[in-house]
């Protein structure tokens, strides 16, 4: 079972992990460096919050990423490692680490802090409304996976 990002306990853990990594720590697979994919977790929850940057796929693809790509990111089976990434959420520029770190941090305090109940009304652009479950297997499972990919 996935555990619940929206409760205060796991979201502790989560940042606690995250405060274990380190600038020049190296990933145990995939080609991002710790910092890209601190940013690259960033850009969920600016996905999620600032959706006027996030382009809406078109009608094939929006229906390719509701049937096939939404239960991968919002099911419960961890993602693969080295697994492909969308266009939009890949990082290839160099990123401030600390910068980061804080963002991400307090994405997830405020995603936390807010609740789930916040997020319920909102429409994803990739795979439209998603139920309490959804939203925290993708957040949660999201960040797990990267974090165990820098073995934290």
């Amino acid at each position: 079972m996935i555990k619940n990002i929206f409760n205060s306990e796991v979201s502790k853990e989560i940042i606690d992990r995250i405060n274990q990594l380190q600038p020049n720590q190296k990933a145990v697979w995939g080609k991002m460096n710790v910092a890209q994919m601190l940013a690259h977790l960033n850009i969920q929850y600016k996905a999620i919050y600032a959706t006027e940057n996030f382009k809406k796929p078109n009608p094939f693809m929006a229906f390719i990423m509701k049937v096939m790509v939404k239960p991968i990111v919002t099911g419960s089976k961890p993602f693969k490692k080295n697994g492909k990434t969308a266009p939009y959420f890949v990082v290839t520029s160099e990123k401030n680490f600390k910068e980061e770190k804080q963002k991400l941090i307090q994405n997830i305090e405020t995603t936390q802090k807010n609740g789930v109940a916040v997020l319920l009304p909102r429409k994803t652009k990739s795979f439209g409304k998603l139920t309490e479950e959804q939203w925290n297997n993708m957040l949660y499972k999201h960040i797990d996976h990267h974090l165990c990919q820098f073995n934290v």
